[in-house]
């Protein structure tokens, strides 16, 4: 039996590009840019200056902060300069450029450690040090995941392993490929929580992941593989919480606030390879698909390479891209230039000729209910987007506009070719900000 929630949509997935894909390692850009904003939090300052050599697993950025994780060099090599470059979401910030001297080396804190011989807190510890953020997009820093507020008993960790975003292939290929190092994560998840089982929810649409973790997870007490019902946007927080344990989280609530801990796939391999071979997160899977890619595959590569690598390593453009996106086609961002880096938050890029985003700001609703039918949150973007366009920011936050997750199920479906979720998001900015004036 599948489990799932009410609401979403089952929409063209396009996996089959890449779901066959092996993972494979790509090294080779000259240059390495290491944007110090790579998670959400308090910002980075670089411990690195202008002629150092470093090398892999080497701290370059940290922050005294509770609210922030290090970002270390992906190689070894020199470092260039300390100046602002591109970022994912559009804007420039500070990075360290190191130029790679091709040597690979590791650098000699990177050892091995023992979970089964630490404490709670010294296992934290070690995945902060590591530097490790959930790695499905939002980057939320895994040691602060990990640690829930008083007052909030965790009883339930959930692995997420729905990759319910069309063309995303990266978890898959990683639950195919290194399942031992996924199980191995939630243990040590689940020692630092305090519990005794965990779950794995995987969607139908990847029957052999299903199976495979399925058959490794038998040797193991207290892990379930859970098979979801294969759904967008399946894969979010809340609605898998819904699905797998029939909790609801609260309208403005978290998921410590009904006892849950969300982790990504390739978030819990990070977490045992911080302890099993003392590397840090240098590397991320990139799954590089759409209908301008010569090779649509699925790489491991170093953090700090631009994009432009990775899409040479992919075969380059088959022919001129319309839209090249960071992340999947529903939630992931546009970009503008090649010479953007690969973060921690990088699941993929896309490219694209064909778009089918005909949106038109100025048609009118049809009132035909699609929006609020299929809305994973039960909101009714139909009224928040109205709201918005009347500037009526107290009736927005009376419907809960708060709550929406940015699926863009509205826009995807508006038979009036008008994009609810465009406004809606300027709405949840007015009413944040409206907050902090108050405050």
């Amino acid at each position: 039996m599948a489990h799932t929630f009410r609401g979403g949509l089952h929409i063209p997935d396009h996996k089959e590009l890449t779901r066959e894909k092996p993972i494979r390692q790509i090294d080779g850009a000259p240059l390495y840019i290491f944007p110090l904003q790579q998670h959400i939090g308090a910002p980075l300052e670089a411990v690195v200056k202008p002629g150092d050599a470093v090398k892999i697993g080497d701290i370059i950025a940290d922050s005294d902060a509770h609210m922030a994780v290090p970002v270390h060099s992906s190689v070894s090599g020199t470092v260039q300069k300390i100046a602002p470059a591109l970022h994912p979401s559009g804007t420039k910030v500070t990075a360290v450029y190191i130029e790679n001297d091709y040597k690979y080396e590791i650098s000699e804190r990177v050892q091995p450690k023992n979970p089964d011989s630490m404490g709670r807190r010294e296992l934290l510890q070690t995945i902060r040090d590591a530097g490790i953020v959930g790695m499905g997009g939002a980057g939320f820093p895994t040691h602060v995941k990990l640690s829930p507020p008083e007052g909030k008993p965790i009883t339930h960790v959930i692995v997420n392993g729905a990759e319910c975003e069309p063309y995303l292939t990266s978890d898959h290929r990683r639950m195919l490929e290194t399942p031992e190092e996924i199980l191995d994560g939630l243990k040590i998840a689940m020692k630092i929580l305090g519990l005794s089982e965990g779950s794995i929810g995987i969607e139908q649409n990847k029957p052999d992941a299903i199976r495979l973790l399925a058959e490794k997870a038998a040797a193991e007490n207290g892990i379930h593989v859970v098979p979801l019902k294969t759904k967008y946007p399946q894969g979010a927080e809340k609605q898998l919480i819904k699905a797998i344990t029939k909790k609801q989280v609260p309208s403005g609530g978290l998921p410590a606030d009904v006892g849950v801990i969300v982790l990504n796939i390739d978030t819990v391999t990070q977490i045992s390879r911080a302890f099993r071979t003392g590397m840090p997160l240098v590397t991320r899977i990139v799954t590089v698909s759409g209908d301008c890619i010569n090779e649509p595959c699925n790489l491991e590569v170093r953090l700090g390479a631009p994009f432009s690598h990775v899409i040479d390593a992919a075969g380059g453009f088959s022919q001129e891209p319309k839209k090249l996106i960071m992340g999947g086609p529903m939630m992931g961002v546009a970009q503008f230039s090649l010479d953007t880096p690969v973060i921690k938050t990088t699941s993929a890029l896309l490219a694209f000729h064909t778009l089918d985003d005909n949106y038109d700001l100025d048609s009118p609703c049809l009132r035909c209910g699609k929006c609020v039918e299929h809305c994973p949150m039960h909101l009714m973007p139909l009224y928040l987007s109205r709201y918005t366009l009347e500037e009526n920011w107290e009736m927005a936050e009376k419907y809960n506009a708060l709550d929406c997750i940015e699926c863009g199920i509205c826009s995807y479906l508006c038979p009036g070719l008008q994009s609810p979720l465009h406004n809606i998001r300027i709405a949840k900015q007015t009413i944040l900000e409206n907050r902090r004036k108050k405050k």
